[in-house]
């Protein structure tokens, strides 16, 4: 039993059961991971994979708890590997951060700026997604640390820091029949066509839900990942847009007239995702502060014992 060969079973697992696309991810052959699993397979005496002649087709049962302990194996040699590099590389390394759009766009650049600043030997990649594959990207192991609202904390793997408050907005162009309404309503957004984030971003779900128990069925015209997207649509007069709050600048989307909704629906919480087993590096502790000063390296890992 080889290392290399539990990282060719868990990408092929991770890989939908691709061995092709495992080999691509690794940069390696695929007869080579195909004759390494087989090895493998032998040297235990069971099969990982069921097989349709040589197609893989899902996981035998003890192929699940093998490719679960190999996955544990593998983080457990990528933390070793960054106690190694902590100590002996303190200025360089990797830090991937998944996040969603509107975080990326709107929340993050001030500290991303400040974290470059302070480490410019450390490579920042940044992945967007929705919540559910954000929260996916850390419990993977595939981002260090994961950004989003509300669903990122339902995973029993990930330690979630509550890193800010946050609510919404409406935005019209100018001359809408909403700025003369008065208090704006549930009722009376319902009666427009509305643009918002599709409801796997952003609180969507939340803003569903408030709709429903109050009675209403909001009339969703056009929904997207992207608040720049939706801002467009709106000066186009396609419909109302409901937005973050931190999405809408005034100077930039001048064009538009913004309405405060905070109290039609609660406040929606950010959170700051990383995996309760991971070994995070000085960096890593430096770009949370940035993001959630309240979270200092102390009480991080104060978080991460309790969590434990």
């Amino acid at each position: 039993m080889k290392l290399h060969q539990l990282r060719y079973l868990n990408e092929v697992a991770r890989q939908g059961l691709s061995i092709t696309g495992a080999a691509d991810a690794l940069y390696t052959s695929q007869p080579g991971v195909s004759k390494q699993i087989q090895l493998f397979e032998d040297e235990l005496g069971l099969q990982v994979f069921q097989r349709n002649g040589k197609r893989l087709t899902g996981i035998t049962e003890p192929g699940a708890q093998i490719l679960a302990l190999a996955a544990k194996v593998i983080r457990d040699i990528d933390n070793i590997k960054r106690v190694g590099d902590e100590f002996s590389n303190v200025e360089t390394g990797t830090f991937t951060i998944a996040t969603t759009h509107t975080q990326a766009r709107y929340k993050l650049p001030a500290a991303v700026k400040d974290f470059m600043a302070n480490y410019p030997l450390i490579k920042l990649n940044i992945h967007q997604g929705n919540p559910m594959q954000v929260a996916e990207q850390v419990a993977n192991g595939d981002a260090d640390i994961g950004i989003a609202t509300e669903s990122i904390n339902s995973f029993d793997t990930l330690l979630c820091l509550p890193c800010y408050q946050w609510n919404r907005c409406v935005v019209v162009p100018h001359g809408h029949p909403l700025l003369s309404e008065g208090e704006l309503t549930l009722a009376k957004l319902a009666a427009y066509p509305l643009i918002t984030y599709d409801f796997a971003f952003t609180g969507g779900t939340l803003v569903s839900k408030i709709f429903t128990e109050a009675g209403l069925s909001p009339n969703v015209v056009l929904t997207a990942i992207d608040a720049d997207v939706i801002k467009t649509y709106v000066t186009l007069g396609l419909g109302v847009g409901l937005l973050a709050n931190m999405a809408y600048d005034p100077q930039r989307d001048s064009h538009l007239a913004r309405l405060d909704v905070s109290h039609l629906f609660p406040d929606s919480t950010t959170y700051l995702g990383i995996r309760k087993d991971a070994f995070l590096r000085g960096y890593m502790y430096g770009f949370i502060e940035l993001i959630a000063p309240h979270f200092n390296r102390q009480a991080v890992n104060d978080a991460l014992k309790l969590g434990a």
